[in-house]
């Protein structure tokens, strides 16, 4: 075993997730459930310690950050809460998930940047007939002038 502690969780062969990173709690639940939502503590409140991440690299970590900057608290825990289901057991399955599923969006290369290209010919001709005819249409709905009298 590594000194880093046993391992949680592995996204993928690269990235993993230390057991002293993640800190989980159980809450009541509001929903389905009849009285057992008012007795047992089925929702999981689950916090990633960002900052302390030792199975991510630097570029995960930042686009993490970005990617749910509205879930991050100042200490630099990322809250994911998990209530779907009635059984504490799949709650926790679900967050962990969730959890996965961030990180493993955070860690997909950027997409190729974006190609300049131009309007074709034609797409400008309609575009500038478009206009035209806009322009008539409008021009008609002017006042109408008094006839001379004669």
């Amino acid at each position: 075993m590594s000194n880093l502690g046993k391992i949680w969780h592995g996204v993928s062969d690269r990235l993993v997730i230390y057991e002293d990173e993640v800190e989980e709690r159980f809450v009541l639940a509001s929903g389905p459930g009849g009285q057992n939502v008012n007795k047992v503590a089925t929702a999981v409140q689950l916090r990633f310690h960002l900052y302390r991440a030792k199975g991510l690299g630097e570029a995960v970590k930042s686009a993490l950050y970005r990617q749910n900057a509205n879930r991050i608290a100042a200490d630099g825990t990322l809250l994911i809460e998990a209530k779907r289901f009635r059984s504490q057991e799949r709650n926790r399955a679900d967050a962990r998930d969730k959890l996965s599923a961030l990180i493993a969006k955070a860690a997909e290369p950027p997409p190729p940047p974006r190609k300049a290209t131009k309007p074709s010919y034609g797409a400008q001709q309609r575009r500038l007939k478009e206009k035209t005819g806009r322009g008539q249409i409008k021009q008609g709905r002017g006042r109408v002038g008094l006839p001379d009298d004669e």
